[in-house]
């Protein structure tokens, strides 16, 4: 299967082809990391994904986790 990661900086876009969803993934991530906008990963039967709604749907949700409270004791590495 085919994807393509298409991406805007100022009034330049990109793309780029990958062979598998997670090389794909990775870019998509990377490039909104780098301050790119409207990444998208479109895959060969044409559905467009943004690439958090994509790591959403293969790895589901991510889980908040809550910090300790304030005053409590955190655990020492020994």
């Amino acid at each position: 299967m085919s994807f393509t990661v298409h991406a805007r900086v100022s009034l330049r876009a990109l793309s780029y082809q990958h062979g598998s969803i997670l090389g794909a993934l990775e870019q998509g991530l990377s490039l909104l990391t780098a301050g790119m906008s409207d990444v998208r990963i479109v895959d060969s039967g044409g559905r467009s994904h943004s690439p958090t709604a994509l790591y959403a749907q293969l790895f589901g949700p991510r889980a908040a986790v809550a910090a300790p409270a304030a005053g409590t004791d955190l655990p020492l590495a020994a």
